[in-house]
């Protein structure tokens, strides 16, 4: 991962209701939501959550997928795998003390 791709990552998600869409995406892989079960679940309107959902898509944190009237939305794990990997990838200097408790707990995800 490059720094301008983890920095427009870390930016779509320095807001606070995009933080949760993301986070509710993740614990709903791989199925994904719907749009409308996202902003309901959020309680935040669907006019909002559309913009705060291309937010995310265009950081690559989120992908879309048309099914009939709905649109299914998917958290990138594959994106959250490589901003974590790049934001803990000098850890510590290497040091294994250090860096294993987090290598430890990023594990069981």
């Amino acid at each position: 991962m490059e720094s301008l791709d983890a920095a427009n990552a870390l930016d779509a998600l320095a807001q606070v209701t995009r933080l949760e869409v993301f986070r509710l995406l993740v614990r709903h892989e791989p199925g994904g939501l719907p749009a409308g079960e996202i902003a309901r679940q959020l309680g935040v309107p669907a006019n909002t959550m559309s913009t705060h959902l291309a937010v995310l898509t265009r950081a690559g944190l989120a992908t879309s997928q048309r099914h009939s009237r709905s649109i299914i939305y998917r958290a990138n794990i594959a994106a959250l795998r490589h901003l974590m990997l790049f934001l803990a990838k000098d850890c510590c200097g290497g040091s294994e003390e250090l860096c294993g408790p987090l290598v430890e707990q990023l594990a069981c995800c």
